[in-house]
């Protein structure tokens, strides 16, 4: 038998369904994975009980006879990082953040500039000079945190979605909204509550209405503690 999760309306990425990071570690927590694969088959529905069902090695995320999400655990991820930026250049991007004043989810519980300092996280990456890479500084609220000081897995997973998708929108010079539909992650290390992180994502490729992308969060010292790739669908104008 599985249980039920309900998502609660401050972990919304568009205004009408949840981030989908956050989702996918909802999922990735109910497979008992440090690395996992999930793919969201419909916007995540907020204030909604969902059925967290195993069939075999996969876990799938339920609203009633509709598939939300699903995934499986994976040994590892195999991705190539960059190299993590210091911490002083990750901070100078974040002014540089391109969606203040032009964002398509302005109260994104991670990267939507309306949020709050402890409402949401507030990943604000900025691209820098001379690189196909976007970077921001992250230090977590410890609200964010269990009393180990360690992040949630949740959070972590939220906090890997959207630089990602940040990155794949700016890149491409594309204006059409993008919304997550796969990610590939893996929790290396703790993420820490009160420390600094550098947080990166970069544009990997695209295919259409596809686009691949990746993203990172290190240490202040520049070690990778998570990271993951992902696929982002451009929005069609009917959606």
């Amino acid at each position: 038998m599985g249980h039920e999760v309900v998502i609660d309306r401050r972990f919304r990425g568009p205004p009408a369904s949840a981030n989908g990071g956050y989702t996918c570690g909802l999922v990735a927590a109910a497979l008992g994975a440090r690395a996992a694969e999930v793919n969201l088959r419909v916007p995540p529905p907020l204030e909604t009980p969902l059925e967290v069902a195993r069939e075999g090695e996969r876990v799938a995320l339920r609203d009633g006879e509709t598939t939300v999400a699903d995934g499986i655990a994976l040994e590892v991820v195999q991705l190539d990082l960059p190299e993590a930026p210091p911490l002083h250049l990750a901070e100078d991007a974040d002014a540089r953040y391109p969606f203040f004043d032009d964002h398509a989810f302005p109260a994104c519980f991670v990267c939507g500039p309306d949020r709050r300092p402890g409402d949401g996280l507030r990943i604000f990456p900025g691209p820098l000079e001379s690189s196909p890479v976007m970077a921001c500084v992250w230090r977590p609220e410890p609200e964010f945190a269990g009393a180990d000081g360690r992040v949630r897995d949740e959070i972590v997973w939220a906090a890997l979605d959207c630089p990602s998708g940040n990155s794949a929108h700016h890149f491409s010079r594309d204006d059409r909204p993008m919304v997550l539909a796969r990610l590939r992650g893996e929790l290396a290390s703790p993420v820490l509550a009160g420390e600094p992180h550098i947080v990166i994502g970069w544009a990997r490729e695209r295919e259409g209405r596809k686009h691949f992308s990746g993203t990172a969060i290190f240490d202040a010292g520049g070690g990778p503690l998570a990271y993951a790739d992902a696929l982002w669908i451009e929005l069609r104008e009917e959606d």
